[in-house]
C-alpha cells in the first residue's frame, strides 16, 4: 500500500477523532480539548531524554494559543526560554501529513528529531513511510506547509 492511500484510508478513521478534538485559535497548532498541545507530552523532554515524556498540570506554558505540559519545572522553563527550538514543526500536526496537504492528528510516540527539530507523524506506520525518503518527505512537507498553514483543518481534509 502506497503512502498516499495509507493516508487517505486513516483521514476517515482521523476524522471521527478530528471531530471531537478542538483546535487553538491559531488554525495552525495542533491543540486537543482544552487548547492542550502534543496530547500532554512535554516537548522539551523529545530532546532532552530522547523519548516523549507526559507533562504535568502543574508545568504549563502557553505558545501560538496551544497549552504545554512539562514534566518539571526545569523542562517549562526550557520551553518558555526558547519555544521555536523545542515546539514541534507543522504546528504539531503530522509531518507526512503536511507534505500530502493534510493537517492530521498524531500519535506523540510517533517521532523524530532531525537537525534539533521536532518532527511528528500519524502514527508508527506513517512513520515508517516518512523515513523512507526523509530528506525528500522534509523538502515536501516544508514547501506545503506556507500553503496550508493557514487553511482550516475541516477545508484540507475533505479535498
Amino acid at each position: 500500500m502506497n503512502i498516499s492511500t495509507m493516508i487517505k484510508s486513516v483521514t476517515l478513521a482521523s476524522g471521527l477523532l478530528m471531530s471531537s478534538f478542538s483546535f487553538a485559535a491559531d488554525i495552525d497548532v495542533n491543540a486537543g480539548v482544552n487548547d492542550l498541545a502534543l496530547h500532554g507530552y512535554d516537548a522539551v523532554s523529545y530532546f532532552t531524554k530522547n523519548k516523549p515524556t507526559k507533562g504535568s498540570h502543574s508545568y504549563t506554558a502557553t505558545h501560538k494559543s496551544a497549552i504545554y505540559q512539562f514534566a518539571s519545572e526545569q523542562n517549562r522553563d526550557k520551553f518558555k526560554a526558547n519555544p521555536a527550538k523545542y515546539a514541534p514543526q507543522f504546528g504539531g500536526f503530522c509531518a507526512m501529513g503536511a507534505a500530502l496537504n493534510k493537517k492530521l492528528d498524531v500519535d506523540p510516540m510517533a517521532y523524530r528529531v532531525v537537525e534539533g527539530k521536532l518532527y511528528l507523524n500519524l502514527n508508527k506506520a506513517v512513520q515508517k513511510k516518512w523515513l523512507t525518503d526523509l530528506s525528500g518527505n522534509l523538502e515536501t512537507a516544508n514547501r506545503v506547509w506556507f500553503g496550508i498553514q493557514g487553511v482550516s483543518i475541516a477545508q484540507l481534509n475533505a479535498e
